[in-house]
């Protein structure tokens, strides 16, 4: 694959396995991308590059790798890739070594976290994306792809140039003006998904054959509708085709809250069902089945 006629720096914050599917395919496309990740997955990178399985090719992509923020100084575009409970954290890491004219993308789950990255960040270009992937890290330095692949990117001039890379990487991209309403179509998605894949520990094309799980979703999908109404967002796209989607295309696939619970890490939780109760909280909305999922899911956490 030819490189496009001006490369960029790309750098990966938070290379797990949403940052280094993109970052990887940016690199193979021939980009200079650096990873920072954890040190395991940095080792097995610089000893034989980032292995990505993929559903259309299985290759080691040469890319840097490192546990060190600063090795982002210099980059056109940071990929923001944390977990959304380290979002102000680690926009505080990377502050120092942006250029002013660095376009940090958040690559988040959730809706808020562009918003309170801006907080952190408020001297820097911050754009808001909308990721459907399914990835998974399988071991170190090995992301695998399980389906779709696609982002949705606030518009702006430096947006305009990386989602002409990101096309040009084989990576499926638009550039909408109404990215809020594109997450909270993720979000509602996640809401609807996540939590039941964790608590059963099962894939999503076997979550939604269960007894009664379609009526739940069903639920979900209607509480977050009426906090988004209420906030005054327009939700985007077709929610009974995206739903049918998510198990027409990534059967197999568990969700991220579902591998966080299976690895007895940290997962977002409270930045999915979670944020729809409290905000249903605040307007007045109830939640119930939001806060069902929300509140099974962190017991199951506190096992840990």
């Amino acid at each position: 694959m030819s490189p496009t006629p001006t490369p960029l720096k790309v750098a990966v914050m938070g290379a797990g396995a949403v940052g280094c599917y993109f970052g990887g395919m940016l690199a193979r496309a021939g980009h200079a991308v650096t990873l920072i990740a954890r040190p395991q997955h940095v080792e097995a990178i610089r000893a034989g590059g980032l292995r990505m399985e993929t559903r259309m090719f299985d290759e080691h992509v040469r890319v840097a790798a490192s546990s060190d923020a600063k090795d982002i100084e210099g980059s056109d575009v940071v990929l923001f890739c944390v977990k959304s409970q380290d979002t102000e954290a680690a926009g505080r890491q990377v502050e120092p070594f942006l250029r002013p004219d660095t376009l940090v993308l958040c690559l988040q789950n959730g809706v808020d976290n562009p918003e309170r990255l801006r907080a952190v960040l408020p001297n820097h270009q911050v754009a808001a994306a909308v990721v459907y992937v399914g990835t998974e890290m399988a071991g170190p330095g090995h992301v695998k792809h399980h389906g779709r692949g696609e982002l949705v990117i606030d518009p702006s001039p430096a947006s305009e140039r990386l989602a002409q890379a990101l096309i040009a990487a084989s990576v499926p991209t638009d550039i909408s003006s109404n990215v809020q309403g594109a997450l909270w179509m993720k979000l509602i998605l996640n809401c609807a998904y996540n939590a039941v894949s964790a608590i059963a520990q099962l894939p999503y094309g076997e979550t939604a054959k269960g007894v009664g799980i379609p009526e739940v979703m069903r639920d979900v999908v209607d509480e977050c509708l009426a906090v988004a109404k209420a906030e005054g967002v327009q939700v985007q796209g077709d929610i009974a085709a995206a739903l049918r989607m998510i198990v027409e295309s990534m059967p197999g696939q568990y969700s991220s809250t579902a591998q966080d619970l299976a690895r007895r890490k940290p997962s977002e939780i409270d930045y999915l069902n979670g944020f729809v109760t409290r905000r249903g909280d605040a307007l007045g909305i109830p939640t119930p089945a939001n806060r069902v999922l929300w509140a099974l899911t962190r017991l199951i956490e506190s096992k840990r």
